[in-house]
């Protein structure tokens, strides 16, 4: 769950990226005052960071117990029929045209399982979108903030770093700053529409 959670985190690297061109970004740069981030920790160690998470994984709950009659329904149907099978001769199954309607209604069932499954996590994925779009603004304010007082040219992404020394790496102010600021926002599960869930697959 939290490997879904936080895989939707990317519109802060695009706010990650767009600091560093506002502060002036050139090769040149990198000789002089450079700070690092760690935005996945900012976000995972964050109070509102922390909120968010906790509201998305009760709402990944209530989308499998959601899921869960369906997806029993289909396991037991499956496994009744593949034990009639196992019992019949091939010449038997081809006189049995209604095991063969089975199969297909089981069939169908699966796929269309699936499809809600996939929408399911479409559902969590815009909600975790919906409930960042507040924080975002407020945490470039702060990482902005920082780079003024520390006077720094280059605000990069641990990730992207070789090595960095601890003494350059913000996140941990950024954390406390963000604190203070923010410490949760709504987050209310997003209902896709199947037909729009269709038309993006």
């Amino acid at each position: 769950m939290k490997r879904q959670i936080f895989a939707a985190m990317r519109p802060l690297r695009v706010l990650s990226a767009a600091l560093v061109l506002s502060i002036g970004f050139s090769a040149a740069s990198f000789a002089q005052s450079v700070l690092v981030m760690n935005e996945q920790r900012i976000l995972r160690e964050s109070a509102v960071g922390q909120h968010i998470t906790s509201r998305l994984e009760v709402i990944g709950q209530e989308i499998t117990a959601e899921l869960e009659p369906q997806q029993a329904a289909i396991q037991a149907e499956s496994e009744a029929l593949n034990a009639e099978l196992s019992a019949l001769s091939e010449d038997a199954i081809r006189q049995r045209p209604d095991l063969a309607s089975r199969y297909e209604a089981l069939q169908r069932d699966a796929a269309g399982f699936e499809q809600t499954r996939r929408i399911r996590a479409q559902e969590l994925a815009a909600t975790e979108q919906q409930a960042m779009r507040p924080v975002l603004p407020i945490l470039q304010e702060v990482l902005q903030e920082i780079v003024n007082e520390r006077n720094a040219d280059v605000l990069i992404d641990r990730s992207a770093v070789v090595y960095a020394r601890d003494s350059v790496d913000i996140s941990q102010s950024a954390i406390e700053r963000l604190n203070q600021r923010i410490s949760t926002t709504p987050v209310n599960r997003v209902r896709v529409p199947t037909q729009a869930a269709q038309q993006q697959q």
